[in-house]
């Protein structure tokens, strides 16, 4: 891993850097919502999972969903935070036609959760190296979501589905760590990676249950490092918000164009002004929604209805007792385990199943190429077709008896590509096909040298100049291959030229 390097935008009068930090907005996994029994099944009809207190029907109380508060508990470990053993809930008030209390229940100055950090893996990006950096984590807070505004189905009016209303998320705020586009979307991917890990939600970006706002601003070079020293955000640049960021891919193009939309106003003599923003992935630019508001526009105060948490450490103990393997813990065990590198193994612990498919190809095969095929030729395929993984034709076992075959000199690297792709068309098993095709491998040293004498006996100029020039072998091991059909044993054709040519 190579070291972290600033993230430079040009401008017309000097260099940019970008300073983000993002807040993460996780929905809990639980069967009912934060304050009620109603169900968060997703895909209902809508106003079907709807209790009298989502609806805010009057006299109606709030009472707390044990299962959220320890998904939440459970998860601040996995961040290796501070977990808070009190904690209270506030009214957060603003008013939205999907809001029915015209508040929405969250915390404030006492969250559940406190600091922590996690390692994020930055791929490499913009020309550079695959990087590491922590990133601290601020807080996490349990919060009611809000219903849905659905706009397009009526010209002149705007209907309200209330079956989010109160169903818990998770909010989880970072300090302004994040420096790149891809830093953005590596982090997301790591704690989305973790969450799942923990079975604290099921990170669906698609359904919404998983989204990121990201707060930009940008600043000259130099004056992150003034911030962190000094805790002085006057240091930075005035942020603005981009809301309910919900594919990796689009995270990166919107603080791509809001950055170079930010440098050209403050260029421009101009003044960038706090707000929320929408990203327009049909335009590719982002477009004011509303001023950004601070916490005394909500006029937060405590929650009447709610006693504050009080969380005993023995409970906490039994939760961390509880935790499953984390992909940090997973990464460093597929790398003694396996002996497979880095940056491979943290490809195959991006996810639960990717994981698990690996170790099931690679349980007693030779793991590194193993891991070379699991990554390069199948998540290659995968990713051309646009498929999952689930949707894969080639099951982990099946995977797994093409390495056993290439392992035991069977058949070669080359020719496991045609077997692979035979798989892939559904002609069955590896082993299968390679009876049925004549594919295995020549190791018969008789009949390769027989093959080898022929070439050579053909080729007398080339047998000179492999004398003065003997990286001019590969010449000879080429023709071998081709005149065998690609059958003959690489590491036997090399040792018997070798020893024929005197090189």
């Amino acid at each position: 891993m190579s070291a972290r390097t600033p993230y430079v935008l040009k401008g017309d009068t000097g260099d940019w850097e970008v300073v983000m930090g993002l807040e993460i907005h996780a929905q809990v996994a639980s069967n009912a919502k934060l304050f009620s029994g109603a169900s968060t099944e997703f895909g209902a009809d809508p106003n079907c999972n709807v209790s009298l207190v989502d609806a805010a029907m009057p006299g109606m109380l709030p009472v707390i969903n044990r299962k959220c508060v320890e998904q939440a508990v459970r998860t601040g470990l996995g961040l290796k935070a501070e977990i808070n053993h009190y904690s209270r809930f506030d009214r957060k008030n603003y008013f939205y036609p999907d809001l029915p209390q015209g508040y929405q229940i969250s915390q404030f100055a006492h969250p559940i959760v406190g600091e922590g950090e996690i390692e994020v893996d930055v791929e490499p990006a913009h020309g550079g190296e695959a990087y590491s950096f922590t990133c601290r984590i601020e807080r996490l807070h349990l919060e009611q979501d809000a219903g849905k505004s659905i706009h397009d189905m009526d010209p002149n009016s705007t209907y309200v589905d209330l079956n989010r209303s109160g169903v818990a998320l998770m909010e989880i705020v970072s300090k302004p760590d994040v420096r790149s586009p891809a830093e953005a979307a590596a982090y997301v991917k790591k704690l989305r990676a973790i969450v799942i890990a923990l079975g604290t939600c099921d990170g669906d970006m698609d359904k919404g249950n998983l989204r990121a706002d990201v707060n930009v601003s940008v600043c000259r070079p130099g004056q992150y490092e003034k911030f962190r020293e000094t805790g002085d955000f006057g240091h930075l640049g005035t942020r603005c918000e981009l809301k309910n960021m919900n594919s990796f891919r689009f995270i990166q193009q919107a603080i791509e164009y809001e950055a170079r939309r930010q440098i050209e106003i403050i260029e421009g003599g101009g003044t960038v002004d706090q707000e929320t923003r929408l990203f327009d992935p049909v335009k590719v630019e982002t477009r004011s929604m509303r001023s950004k508001e601070d916490a005394h526009d909500y006029r937060y105060f405590p929650d009447p209805d709610l006693l504050p948490l009080e969380i005993e450490q023995a409970w906490i103990d039994e939760i961390r007792a509880s935790l499953p393997e984390l992909p940090d813990e997973k990464r460093a065990r597929f790398e003694s385990e396996y002996g497979i590198s880095h940056y491979d193994a943290g490809v195959l612990i991006a996810d639960a199943d990717k994981a698990a498919y690996f170790e099931t190809v690679a349980k007693g095969r030779d793991a590194k190429l193993a891991a070379n095929w699991v990554t390069q030729e199948l998540f290659g395929y995968l990713n051309k077709e646009g498929l999952e993984l689930g949707d894969s034709p080639v099951s982990a076992d099946a995977l797994g008896g093409l390495i056993a075959l290439i392992s035991d000199d069977t058949i070669s690297g080359k020719i496991a590509k045609d077997v692979f792709a035979r798989m892939i068309a559904g002609e069955g098993e590896a082993a299968a096909i390679v009876e049925k095709h004549g594919l295995k491998q020549v190791t018969d040293t008789g009949a390769i040298e027989k093959v080898v004498d022929e070439i050579i006996a053909a080729n007398p100029e080339q047998v000179e100049k492999v004398k003065d020039k003997p990286q001019t072998l590969g010449w000879f091991v080429g023709q071998v291959m081709k005149a065998s059909g690609g059958k003959a044993n690489p590491k036997a054709v090399n040792e018997i030229l070798k020893a024929k040519l005197g090189v």
